[in-house]
């Protein structure tokens, strides 16, 4: 693997591809960590202690710490997923956006703009609430402000400067897609959450050296270490799993050439809904928690929120099921076995033993039924697994986030994206690829 690194840098192109990458991803960084103009960051500091149970934190793991900390990055590219999301939501229901998605490259590319500009209108009424929301931030201790000058100037100084970020990251990883290595939207968002784990690895060597003795041992540090490492491969056996369905496509003449006869197939993952069905179940179960920091007078809502929290076994039983639900619902809107048979039988495709059309359409819709099941029980398993850790093993919160749940699945998904790029790059150049043995997705 060293050597290979190594022939990645010896091919001028894919050096400057990686260190254009790497270049973009410290500007993103750096501007990670610039707090808006007027905030008090240490008031801040002491309001978000302890808010990785509430969708606080889950957004803030999207962006890196730059939420809490309010910086001018403090939406991330979170604007431009969510943009994302809704066109493609629209895309399964609105007669227009399912028009653009059958236009090919052009169809693309108007999509991706109706993304660009719901991602301004997004940013700008996320800031606009950010500064409302700013200014109502008090110290728990000190009661001092969060703002030291409230009002509509702040407010629109705030909305104008989170926006012009938030364009700013949309705009990074726009190029690193182009001029870089990998998908930069997504090494953005892996960035932001990798940059975490040398803080959760701090916390939890602290933990251990103030527990030492009492409930925390040496022994266990070292299998927790192990149990992350079977974690992680679990993951990315998880995210590569695919049941091939063969396909073959009759010969056909056209003029003097001779088109077909071919044998293929259809790669159909185990979990196609990807992170976005442990998104949407995680906002759903932080919501009661968030509104009762904001209502803590009101005795039905702390009794509410007593059911959704880590601890409570209601709240896993919850959330396992809500993870099964949006990931059969998420599978039937980016999985369309009706197109799929309407391609196959455009292009003179069948699968053996099925008659094409209708006939096609339901014979995949069983299958992805079938195989959806086994990877939505496994993707509420690896959800819920770092509650389990925290639970049984006294780890620090911000260190069981790495053994499961949405940062692993993105960074897996992401670093195993990012190497079939890098791979296929060595691979086009007579270079060996990263592995000599075991096969990669993508890899021949």
């Amino acid at each position: 693997m060293l050597q290979s690194f190594q022939n990645c840098f010896k091919i001028p192109d894919l050096r400057r591809k990686i260190i254009f990458t790497v270049g973009i991803l410290l500007v993103y960084r750096v501007g990670g960590q610039i707090t808006v103009p007027g905030v008090d960051s240490s008031v801040l500091k002491e309001f978000f202690a302890g808010s990785s149970s509430t969708i606080f934190g889950l957004y803030d793991m999207f962006v890196g710490g730059a939420f809490t900390r309010a910086t001018v990055f403090a939406l991330g590219i979170m604007p431009y997923i969510s943009a994302s999301i809704i066109l493609q939501l629209m895309g399964a229901v609105v007669p227009f956006f399912q028009k653009l998605q059958r236009e090919g490259e052009e169809g693309r590319k108007k999509i991706n703009q109706y993304t660009r500009y719901g991602t301004v209108f997004l940013a700008g009424a996320q800031s606009m609430g950010v500064g409302y929301f700013l200014e109502n931030i008090r110290g728990p201790e000190n009661g001092l402000m969060a703002v030291a000058d409230p009002g509509w100037a702040f407010r629109l100084m705030t909305a104008v400067t989170i926006t012009a970020g938030t364009v700013f990251i949309m705009w990074l990883g726009e190029q690193i897609t182009e001029r870089g290595i990998g998908n930069g939207i997504s090494l953005i968002i892996f960035v932001g959450i990798v940059a975490e784990f040398p803080y959760a690895v701090k916390s939890e060597w602290a933990h251990y050296l103030l527990n030492r003795g009492a409930d925390k041992n040496l022994i266990e540090e070292i299998f927790l270490v192990a149990l992350m490492v079977v974690v992680v491969a679990f993951v990315i056996l998880l995210t590569q799993g695919l049941r091939k369905i063969p396909v073959q496509y009759a010969k056909r003449v056209v003029g003097r050439r001779v088109y077909g006869g071919q044998t293929t197939n259809i790669p159909l993952r185990v979990n196609a809904a990807g992170v976005i069905p442990i998104i949407f179940a995680q906002s759903i179960m932080f919501l009661p928690g968030t509104v009762t920091q904001f209502l803590p007078d009101s005795e039905f809502m702390q009794t509410v929120g007593s059911f959704f929290t880590t601890d409570s076994f209601f709240y896993w039983g919850v959330y396992g099921l809500m993870i099964v639900f949006f990931t059969y619902f998420y599978t039937a809107i980016v999985m369309d076995p009706n197109q799929l048979a309407d391609n196959m039988k455009r292009h003179g495709g069948f699968i053996p033993g099925v008659r094409p059309g209708k006939r096609t359409a339901t014979y995949i819709d069983r299958i992805m039924t079938r195989i959806t099941l086994p990877g939505a029980v496994a993707l509420a398993a690896v959800a819920i697994f770092p509650f389990f850790v925290t639970q049984q093993f006294n780890v620090t919160a911000p260190f069981s986030r790495f053994f499961g749940g949405t940062g692993l699945l993105i960074i897996v998904g992401v670093a195993l994206d990012t190497l079939q790029q890098l791979e296929s790059q060595l691979m086009t150049r007579h270079y060996e690829g990263f592995m000599k043995k075991g096969r990669i997705q993508g890899r021949r």
